[in-house]
């Protein structure tokens, strides 16, 4: 006899079943459910961006744990925590030049921590560092942000190069997380402190992108108009979706994991 399968078994495999965009179609309904219960439920949206930039916090935690007591930095990818902290050290300048505030303070904290992990792990845990698996390159990453800041960046009053750093430090966010993506990828593997590091990260973009979107609804769009005119708004808006939806099947296939009681997250071929 059959033991009884759990309902998050019968509905990830329901959904394992269905074609793309039926997949695709789901992840949206998904995301505007959540989207229309953090609405409600929070009442100040800028606690939103807080509230990312805390679980971002927590996942570097988890980070510094997995470098400090088990002395190994495998399935962490360098070139991810080198491009996010390049981005979080030019939207400091940004943050200084152009708008000081409570944003300012938590970019500077996890900037400090993202540092740390950069040092643990070129200079202290190199030997666990997994850099064949590390392929992803950064220029590849790099380069089409800085072309596209140079294209399309703010319309404000502020000064030319701090308008293009802005945009640069917007679109690098976007996908600085890629090289991880690929150690996984290449390991197919993912040993439980990164697996919880990446999805806090995951769990930070999407109440970012929330932010933002609610943000425009509460303002009627006037926020848009406040960023300047061109396409400049809408790029905007499109880097916190994109940034969302590069981690969402990851998220996805964690939460399996974790319902399943799995320890270790096996990642099915081309998952990221």
């Amino acid at each position: 006899m059959k033991a009884p399968r759990r309902p998050i078994h019968a509905v990830s495999t329901w959904v394992k079943r269905q074609p793309p965009k039926v997949k695709a179609f789901l992840a949206v309904v998904a995301g505007m459910t959540v989207l229309v219960l953090l609405r409600a439920i929070v009442h100040d949206h800028d606690n939103l961006f807080v509230a990312a930039e805390a679980v971002h916090a927590i996942g570097i935690s988890v980070l510094i744990y997995k470098l400090t007591k088990e002395k190994t930095c495998a399935g962490i990818s360098l070139k991810s925590q080198e491009l996010t902290a390049l981005f979080l050290a030019v939207r400091l300048y940004c943050s200084f030049v152009m708008e000081y505030d409570i944003h300012t303070l938590l970019d500077l904290a996890t900037l400090a921590t993202t540092l740390w992990v950069i040092f643990m792990i070129r200079f202290k845990l190199e030997s666990s560092y997994m850099e064949d698996k590390d392929n992803c390159s950064v220029y590849y990453v790099g380069i089409p942000c800085a072309a596209l800041a140079l294209l399309i960046h703010p319309s404000t009053s502020h000064h030319l190069i701090n308008r293009i750093f802005w945009a640069f430090c917007v679109y690098l966010e976007a996908v600085s997380v890629l090289p991880q993506l690929r150690v996984m990828q290449n390991t197919q593997i993912v040993e439980p402190f990164t697996a919880h590091y990446v999805f806090a990260l995951g769990v930070a973009r999407f109440l970012s992108c929330a932010h933002w979107i609610l943000q425009v609804l509460d303002s009627n769009g006037h926020l848009l108009v406040a960023l300047g005119y061109g396409l400049w708004p809408s790029m905007v808006l499109i880097s916190e979706v994109v940034q969302t939806f590069i981690l969402a099947d990851f998220c996805y296939y964690y939460v399996k994991s974790v319902f399943g009681g799995q320890l270790v997250l096996r990642l099915p071929s081309g998952v990221v």
